[in-house]
């Protein structure tokens, strides 16, 4: 069961442990971080579940597609680390992954 290192709007981290399979959007979701809106529900048709991966993470996510890259470029918080969590599929080779939930816009 891969952990995943989540650190909230107010700078606290918290790891979960996740069923692989599952997006990181919905890991973040059922596990109390209600900051993380996900209007959309996972449908990549909006930004709500804007996170900054850790540096050391980008490389290993997958290629970003040109919906996801569309949709954060409405983001004023977006940067070189920015991913939509609904994107990204926990994996166990995700172990570890480390994201920090976006300012909201």
């Amino acid at each position: 069961m891969p952990t995943i290192h989540v650190t909230g709007r107010d700078g606290e981290e918290k790891a979960v442990s996740v069923d692989a399979g599952i997006s990181v959007m919905e890991a973040i979701r059922d596990n109390g971080f209600d900051e993380l809106l996900a209007l959309c529900g996972g449908c990549c048709s909006c930004a709500t579940c804007h996170v900054h991966v850790a540096a050391d993470w980008k490389e290993k996510l997958p290629e970003m597609s040109e919906d996801e890259d569309d949709l954060l470029e409405s983001s004023d918080h977006r940067d070189e680390f920015s991913r939509l969590s609904c994107q990204i599929e926990v994996s166990d080779e995700l172990d570890g992954l480390k994201v920090r939930i976006a300012e909201e816009d």
